[in-house]
This record gives C-alpha cells, sequence and structure tokens, in this order.
C-alpha cells in the first residue's frame, strides 16, 4: 500500500471515529444525563445549604438536555413531556442563573412529546422555538430551571 493510501485512509478512520463518538456522547447527553432533584439548594452566607425552593414533581416533564452551551447559534435547550394525555405550556419560563427568561407561547406537548428552544432567533414550529437572543444565555456549571404558568419549579437540569 502506498502512502498516499495509507494517508487516506488514516484520516478517513479519524473522521468516522469522531463522527461516532459524537453521535454516542450526543445520544448520551440527551437520555442520561437529566436529573432530577428534590430540591434546589443555595448556600447561604453562614455557608450552611437552605432550600430555596421545591421541585414539583406531579407533571412528569423535564429538561431533557441543554446542548452548545456558551455558542449562541449552537445553544438549545430541550424540554419534554413524559406524561399521559397532554400538557400545555402557556405561559410556563425557561430561566437561568442570571435571570433570563424564556416564556412558552400556546404550545401543547403530547406523551413523550418533546420541543426545542433555540437561543437565537427564528421562526417558531411545533418542534423548534427561538428564544431571540443575539448572546449565549447557558453556561457550564449553571442550572436551567422550567417553572409553570403558576410559578412553582417543575424540573433543573445542570448545564454540563
Amino acid at each position: 500500500m502506498d502512502h498516499r493510501r495509507l494517508f487516506y485512509y488514516i484520516i478517513l478512520n479519524v473522521f468516522i471515529s469522531a463522527c461516532v463518538t459524537g453521535g454516542i456522547l450526543f445520544w448520551y447527553d440527551r437520555n442520561y444525563r437529566a436529573v432530577s432533584q428534590p430540591a434546589v439548594q443555595q448556600a447561604s452566607s453562614s455557608g450552611d445549604a437552605v432550600p430555596t425552593a421545591n421541585l414539583e414533581t406531579d407533571i412528569p416533564v423535564k429538561i431533557s438536555s441543554v446542548v452548545g452551551a456558551g455558542t449562541v447559534n449552537a445553544e438549545i435547550a430541550v424540554v419534554k413531556f413524559e406524561g399521559e394525555g397532554q400538557l400545555n405550556l402557556a405561559g410556563w419560563q425557561l430561566k437561568d442563573e442570571d435571570g433570563n427568561t424564556f416564556t412558552f407561547p400556546q404550545l401543547t406537548l403530547y406523551p413523550n412529546g418533546a420541543v426545542q428552544v433555540h437561543t437565537v432567533s427564528g421562526t417558531d414550529t411545533v418542534i423548534d422555538l427561538y428564544w431571540g437572543l443575539r448572546d449565549p444565555v447557558w453556561g457550564s456549571g449553571e442550572d436551567a430551571k422550567l417553572f409553570d404558568s403558576q410559578g412553582n419549579l417543575r424540573a433543573v437540569y445542570p448545564v454540563p
């Protein structure tokens, strides 16, 4: 085998390996990294953790992933409904720790349905909503929080 063919073979192998690894990591993030927490904790001035809000779990909804954190054109938060029947998200809010708030328009999720919230501007569809911001919202290490229309905390997702 000549050196040129070997070089192309190695480049092709690296490319395929990178694609497979990226695909597996993306799938893992969307399916297994969502964390359910019984209460959100915040450190007090004395250093002790104190509960600030109880996580309401009677509606099986979660933030299943936040991808592209820190890159405005790639940032997407995925909200998934895992219950029976329908879930109307009108008036629900997705918030970060810096006070950025996205309020959901009239939208109904069905069992195992999900919606992606993009940070950038775009045209809303039934599976993609657009925040309309020019700067990234999500930062690694912060919590993405989902609140219902009455202000109850429904889901928390630690941004990787």
